[in-house]
């Protein structure tokens, strides 16, 4: 299994499959590198696909201290992985956290950046879809079986319409394991303190984040009915970056699976770019 240890000695899991332009993934707030599985078919042949599950998420260990659970840490454990890669440089497609991430890697150190495509987030976060990644962080579903969450992710899942439901049946396996006394969230369930904690301090401006990625190739891909992603804060990016590729996908939320036809069009776009 591949793996490293971070400089506080924490051991995080990676992916690395396929030849030519890399390509670093990095995936949501309490998500992992299977967030990418749909559109991995497309990215293969082409590329070499470098997929991280963030420390305690996924398959990566659980820190000793959740307050490093943080966009500052987790950039620097990224920074590490090129380092054990080899890598002095990579685009990366973030879906929301992992664009935030993105975002201060140019800020921290553009020269190891190679472009960004950022999957249904940017420099301002609606109040709307904070409220709801609150509401469920670190807390396990009320389903008891795989089975059971697939069909309530058909009717909770706010924005998105027309999934099929053998792949609501692939995201609960990914998020979740079975066990005897129910389901349990795949991550640290700490990863709330962080969040809540991080919800008392003073909101950040974003946007000289968004604007340090100046010169570098950029896209931006967001879910039509995304309750995080607004149109007005999409409006001022692609305002700011005329040159910045756009994408909505009809019938997603946060976040689309990046396989729509419509992201797919638009990541093509963004990678004869790098």
């Amino acid at each position: 299994m591949p793996e490293f240890r971070t400089s506080d000695n924490l051991r995080l899991w990676y992916e690395d499959q396929g030849d030519g332009q890399p390509l670093l993934c990095l995936s949501g707030l309490t998500r992992n590198s299977t967030d990418f599985d749909y559109v991995l078919p497309y990215l293969l042949g082409e590329h070499r696909v470098i997929r991280l599950d963030y420390r305690g998420r996924g398959k990566s260990q659980r820190a000793p201290d959740w307050k490093t659970y943080t966009i500052p840490t987790e950039a620097r454990d990224v920074l590490e992985l090129l380092d054990e890669l080899g890598l002095a440089q990579v685009p990366i497609i973030g879906t929301s956290r992992g664009g935030l991430i993105g975002m201060a890697l140019a800020m921290l150190a553009k020269d190891r950046l190679g472009g960004l495509c950022l999957v249904d987030i940017g420099p301002e976060l609606a109040e709307e879809g904070l409220d709801v990644i609150k509401d469920y962080v670190g807390l396990n579903p009320s389903a008891k079986t795989y089975e059971e969450a697939a069909l309530e992710r058909a009717t909770l899942m706010a924005g998105f319409d027309n999934v099929p439901a053998d792949r609501w049946r692939d995201e609960v396996h990914h998020h979740y394991r079975e066990t005897d006394n129910g389901l349990v969230i795949n991550y640290d369930a700490r990863l709330r303190d962080a969040v809540l904690d991080g919800g008392t301090q003073p909101v950040a401006d974003l946007w000289p984040l968004f604007d340090a990625l100046e010169g570098l190739p950029l896209a931006c891909i967001r879910g039509a009915n995304s309750d995080l992603l607004t149109p007005e804060t999409l409006a001022e990016m692609a305002r700011r970056r005329p040159d910045m590729i756009v994408a909505e996908v009809p019938g997603r939320g946060h976040v689309p699976f990046l396989d729509e036809p419509e992201a797919l069009e638009a990541l093509n776009e963004w990678t004869m770019l790098l």
